[in-house]
């Protein structure tokens, strides 16, 4: 399929964190009540599906209108003020007729429905908002951007290429390696948005990271995603297999004495860190069933347990601290061995 590679520009990807997780079986199914004070949250779904219109641009003035009824799309996504509007004008006409892109829409817009998609934001947004009382929902737009960008997400817009989470039945897939291919499905569109809107809030150290330090910030994500998403598997969150999820779990204190024995936690090479919070297959420095990014669900099991032993600290509060030292110390985290590791 080819998609005109002046689209291709349309913003970087925002979660530059892998989406993580651990099996929900860890939380009770009482926890998939929406909770009567949070159902009290008042917030509006503003939702817009562009494919309509989109696909119905026969001219330039068609287009045009296109571009004025959706400024924040235009601007943001598109990037309408970086090209001259003859040569934009002449790509998005190309794009409005291109069968493949249109049998993308087609596939992507049969299993993401609006009733859907309002269903899965709303609570999300509750939650949020439960959380962080300032946060204004940001304008939903749903695009079909032809396996080019996934998702894009800031204070006032929220763009969902739907296409990209069609999952196996899809005709066209994003070209990616299995292990990441298997987190763009329906089920991993929120937890991928929730991690998305953790950004804004999750404050890190900036000046010389060490490994400790991007382990619980991307812990922090996903413990964010577990709140906003109390409904959610672990496994979702993440992106592992439950083969994966209960191989880390049952070999947890083997994987963090890998960290402690190997001197890693205070590493400030990139190149050692992404090892072990980055995008690979497995770990085989730690073993070669151990799946990639397992420094992030290490991370997140250090964020669990200080938040455990500090029932007092709200989600602003851990979301702000900047101290992963601090967290790791106060955690107590000291996983126990399982008894088939002894």
């Amino acid at each position: 399929m080819h998609i005109p590679a002046r689209i291709r520009p349309w913003l970087a990807a925002v979660i530059g964190a892998a989406v993580l997780v651990l099996p929900s079986c860890n939380r009770g199914e009482d926890a998939c009540e929406l909770d009567p004070e949070i159902a009290k949250v008042p917030v509006a779904v503003q939702l817009e599906r562009l494919e309509v219109p989109f696909f119905q641009l026969k001219n330039n003035a068609d287009v045009n209108r296109f571009v004025e009824t959706h400024p924040l799309f235009a601007r943001q996504i598109l990037q309408v003020q970086q090209y001259p509007a003859q040569a934009q004008n002449a790509t998005l006409l190309r794009l409005a007729s291109n069968p493949d892109l249109r049998r993308l829409y087609l596939k992507a817009d049969s299993i993401f429905t609006t009733p859907k998609l309002e269903a899965g934001l709303k609570p999300l947004f509750q939650h949020i908002r439960y959380y962080f009382p300032s946060f204004q929902p940001p304008l939903v737009e749903t695009f079909v951007t032809g396996l080019s960008q996934h998702l894009f997400v800031n204070d006032s817009l929220l763009m969902i290429s739907p296409d990209f989470f069609v999952g196996p039945t899809a005709k066209y897939r994003p070209q990616m390696p299995d292990y990441m291919l298997r987190r763009y499905t329906p089920d991993h569109l929120m937890p991928t948005i929730a991690l998305a809107i953790s950004s804004k809030y999750n404050q890190k150290q900036t000046v010389n990271p060490t490994m400790l330090s991007e382990m619980v910030y991307y812990g922090k994500s996903l413990y964010f995603a577990e709140k906003v998403l109390p409904c959610t598997a672990d496994s979702l969150l993440i992106g592992y297999t439950n083969k994966e999820m209960a191989g880390v779990a049952f070999n947890e204190s083997k994987i963090w004495a890998h960290f402690i024995e190997k001197s890693l936690l205070y590493n400030t090479e990139s190149f050692t860190i992404q090892k072990y919070v980055g995008e690979r297959p497995n770990i085989p420095e730690i073993d070669k069933t151990c799946p990639g990014r397992v420094g992030a669900w290490v991370g997140w099991q250090i964020v669990r347990k200080y938040m455990a032993e500090h029932p007092t600290v709200t989600l602003r509060q851990l979301m702000s601290e900047k101290n992963a030292q601090r967290i790791l110390s106060e955690s107590r985290y000291r996983p126990k061995p399982r008894r088939a590791e002894r």
